[in-house]
């Protein structure tokens, strides 16, 4: 029950936006096949899956005029975009069970931190970095370059990879893209035709 309203409000987040369709749901399910393959237990596996389609929630409290800009946003707004994952771990701290240091809140206010520590909103680096915001890193790294945007033609899956791959220990974290390199086909099939509704 908790991931399918999960799921349903990551579905609205992108109903809203429709710069990044159906991204929620992508990074939920690229991130629940980086969990397999880093051989975490069911229950930690489904946290960073209900993470994934609520990561952007916090961007439900930012203006039209930033989240469905036609191009790239200037400075100002560029540093208002940087903080709906404060609000989103505002959002979702009334609900107890997402509440704790690996949690579902964690995740989402983390998800944009960096390996190197030159991330946002604490600049924290490396393992400080909850695994599941770093999962969820890689996940969203790969949507994002993928998909079109207003501003630019979005990348092939094996050029986002090569992207990936060049980011380890800086943007990402080296142990999610080894698992991202071990499940790159499972991965790739997800991204097909046929899944890109």
């Amino acid at each position: 029950m908790v991931h399918d309203f999960a799921e349903s409000l990551g579905l609205a987040l992108d109903a809203r936006d429709e710069n990044t369709h159906d991204h929620s749901r992508q990074v939920a399910e690229t991130a629940l096949l980086l969990v397999k393959g880093l051989g975490l237990d069911r229950s930690r596996a489904e946290l960073i899956h209900v993470a994934g389609h609520l990561h952007d929630i916090g961007k439900m409290g930012l203006p039209d005029s930033i989240l469905k800009k036609q191009g790239a946003l200037n400075d100002e707004e560029w540093r208002i975009m940087k903080t709906h994952p404060v609000i989103g771990a505002r959002i979702v701290a009334p609900i107890k069970v997402f509440q704790g240091k690996n949690s579902i809140q964690a995740i989402i206010l983390h998800h944009h931190e960096r390996y190197d520590g030159k991330g946002y909103p604490c600049g924290i680096r490396g393992d400080k970095v909850p695994l599941g915001a770093r999962v969820i890193a890689v996940a969203e790294a790969l949507s994002a370059m993928i998909q079109n945007r207003p501003y630019r033609q979005g990348m092939t899956f094996e050029d986002a990879a090569i992207e990936i791959f060049n980011n380890t220990g800086k943007q990402l974290c080296p142990i999610v893209v080894n698992a991202f390199a071990r499940n790159m086909e499972k991965i790739h099939d997800y991204y097909a035709p046929k899944n890109m509704t």
